[in-house]
């Protein structure tokens, strides 16, 4: 595939989590898929990645995940977001605090066969401790 419709999957994959439909993304992913969210720590298949997500998710009101860039080379997509919602549930064992949260994400996506097979999360956990406390 090229690497335009390589970015396009991905476009698609982020535009179907803004919008809650997250019974789309096996569309967009491989079976193989494995998502990373820490270095070593994998959750393998869309239902590992929708069941780790989800929860993050539904501890904020009113959150969005909007694509700022993206740049692709070969079967890579970077994907950079910025997160933003109010906590208004528990999170990473913080119970909410009714404040808004704004984080910026990089996302290192592999794709195989016109799916993601790979997804690795980049971000600063202690940002959104700091902005939670």
């Amino acid at each position: 595939m090229t690497t335009e419709a390589n970015k396009a999957v991905v476009q698609a994959f982020y535009d179907a989590i803004n919008r809650r439909e997250f019974d789309l993304l096996a569309q967009y992913c491989h079976s193989d898929l494995k998502f990373y969210h820490q270095m070593d720590t994998p959750h393998h298949g869309v239902e590992g990645f929708v069941a780790s997500e989800k929860q993050n998710f539904d501890a904020f009101d009113d959150w969005t995940m909007p694509i700022v860039e993206l740049i692709a080379e070969g079967d890579k997509v970077a994907a950079y977001l910025v997160f933003q919602g109010i906590h208004s549930g528990l999170h990473q064992g913080v119970s909410a605090t009714g404040k808004k949260l704004r984080f910026s994400l990089l996302m290192l996506l592999t794709l195989k066969d016109g799916k993601i097979i790979e997804k690795r999360a980049h971000f600063d956990r202690m940002d959104i401790r700091n902005q939670l406390a």
